[in-house]
């Protein structure tokens, strides 16, 4: 087991004197049997009234409303969690579905159909002709195997880059540009994950980073793909591996759009800046 404290503090600054709207808080790490939250603190400012539930993909999600006007709102995540995925790999796949491809059984495929809905149909030719780089079709393959090969070839293939502005590329832009972000490395992953047949989804977390890189921590974006008999495995293009201990979910989706760390409105003077800053450290 090893334990980790995550400090994710957010700052926005507005233009003038404005009125909040309710805030969606998505900070809290999804517990599991391999994830435990030992202790978790929410500091906002100004004063908000918050309102749990889980959402339909069973995220923890806090509802924020506020009753002052203000020039500034801050957000303060400090999570102690408790992370049990020291083995990754120690997983078993059923064996109908050891090998790719597969055909996911039919009681299945009825709650996995929307993680499996393909892109636009120009969007599904691009990727699916990349993807024959990766894979041909006759090719005998163990699945997770190629799931690697795939997190591996979007690693090696395509230039990472920091991107600040809001929003994730299509997977045909990631492809034409070449580059991406971790979340657009794990949008494409997912495409092609899909146009193969597999179930697929967004995740959205942190990542710790040992402190020996200069880095402490950074919010990351990965994908999993549901594999019969070993459940949702998670895949990370940016660094071409398994998702392991060091990766610490928060929110999963079908659609990237559908989970950022926070969402709002205001209403007051036109425009605002954000900063953010994130520490992730083993303790």
């Amino acid at each position: 087991m090893q334990r980790y404290k995550i400090l994710h503090r957010t700052y926005y600054n507005f233009a003038g004197l404005v009125v909040l709207g309710p805030h969606s808080l998505r900070l809290r790490p999804k517990e599991a049997h391999a994830l435990r939250i030992e202790s978790s603190t929410l500091r906002i400012t100004p004063p908000a009234t918050l309102l749990w539930h889980r959402d339909v993909e069973g995220n923890s999600v806090a509802i924020a409303t506020f009753d002052l006007p203000t020039t500034q709102l801050m957000v303060e995540s400090e999570v102690i969690i408790q992370q049990y995925n020291e083995t990754p790999l120690d997983f078993m796949v059923a064996s109908y579905a050891m090998h790719f491809p597969f055909t996911y059984q039919r009681d299945d495929l009825v709650l996995l159909a929307p993680y499996m809905a393909l892109p636009t149909h120009k969007t599904s030719k691009r990727v699916t002709a990349w993807v024959a780089d990766v894979w041909q079709p006759g090719e005998a393959i163990q699945t997770y195997t190629l799931l690697k090969r795939l997190a591996s070839y979007i690693h090696k293939s395509l230039q990472y880059k920091v991107r600040e502005e809001p929003g994730v590329q299509t997977a045909e832009q990631t492809l034409s540009y070449g580059a991406g972000s971790c979340r657009d490395f794990a949008l494409l992953f997912m495409e092609a994950a899909r146009c193969m047949g597999l179930a697929s989804r967004f995740v959205s977390g942190y990542l710790y980073v040992p402190t020996t890189t200069g880095d402490l921590g950074a919010t990351h974006a990965w994908a999993e793909v549901y594999l019969p008999g070993a459940g949702w495995k998670g895949f990370d293009p940016t660094a071409g591996e398994l998702a392991g201990a060091d990766h610490i979910a928060v929110a999963v989706a079908r659609l990237p759009a559908s989970v950022p760390p926070i969402e709002g409105s205001f209403v007051g003077p036109p425009g605002s800046t954000m900063e953010v800053g994130v520490w992730v450290n083993r303790i």
